[in-house]
């Protein structure tokens, strides 16, 4: 199975966002895949930011349980692909030693919304869908070719 690892600074915002829109699209898009998010960064005891929930409420998703963490050694030894939210989350993954290929920087890179107003949420939101969207049809297209390599395949990973 495909594993997708979405990062990015406080685990509070983006990276839940983007890992429930996920999981959404992808099961659209009939990607076999499992996924979490992880933090490069500070860790809030506050939980999920409260508009990242509404937001993703308006949609039809849950944040109410995610609990923001650090990412982890385990983490870096089971995923195919990192999801960065910037370019600058890209670059501290490459300095841990995750080669360049497997990691993915989303739209371009995701404006961070941290207390911020709703709107700024929302239109976070609605970017952070299009990306999915943009990433899923990339996978698809690997996976039907056959281009697609997970760790499992390789026979590294559990």
């Amino acid at each position: 199975m495909f594993r997708v690892l979405f990062v990015c600074t406080g685990n509070t915002c983006r990276s839940p966002m983007a890992m429930a829109i996920y999981e959404k699209k992808s099961r659209e898009y009939g990607i076999s895949s499992s996924c979490s998010s992880a933090a490069l960064g500070f860790i809030s005891d506050s939980g999920v930011s409260k508009n990242a929930q509404l937001v993703c409420n308006e949609i039809g998703l849950d944040l109410s349980k995610h609990v923001p963490r650090p990412i982890r050694e385990r983490d870096v030894e089971v995923a195919d692909v990192f999801v960065c939210m910037t370019d600058n989350h890209a670059e501290t993954l490459m300095m841990l030693g995750i080669p360049k290929d497997k990691i993915y920087v989303l739209g371009g890179g995701v404006p961070d919304p941290y207390g911020s107003d709703l709107a700024t949420y929302r239109r976070c939101r609605k970017f952070i869908e299009e990306s999915i969207d943009e990433f899923c049809r990339i996978l698809k297209k690997k996976i039907d070719n056959g281009t697609l390599k997970t760790k499992e395949a390789k026979g590294e990973g559990t």
